[in-house]
């Protein structure tokens, strides 16, 4: 006879994402996906949207979006960070 220990599927979940370092990368694309529900006035100018080193690359295809975002950087930072609820990124760029 085994015993029987019930867990919670998310908690197990949790657990195998971060023993097999599956979380960062999760959590990346979910930062990237949430683009769209941040920013949905931008998104039909963005043309490609990378993390390298903690960073935000986004490439926008409209200069004049592009120098708004600029200002706007450190919010966006902020914002995408929470929408996801971890601290991915330190800084958003455009180009």
């Amino acid at each position: 006879m085994f015993k029987r220990y019930p867990q919670n599927i998310d908690d197990v979940t949790n657990q195998f994402m971060r023993e097999y370092s599956l979380e960062g990368p999760l959590l990346e694309r979910r930062l990237i996906a949430s683009w769209k529900e941040v920013m949905p006035a931008a998104e039909p100018y963005t043309e490609n949207i990378e993390i390298r080193n903690q960073i935000l690359w986004v490439k926008i295809s409209s200069p004049a979006l592009r120098n708004d975002l600029l200002m706007q950087h450190t919010e966006l930072t902020r914002l995408l960070n929470s929408k996801v609820g971890a601290n991915i990124i330190n800084d958003t760029r455009f180009y």
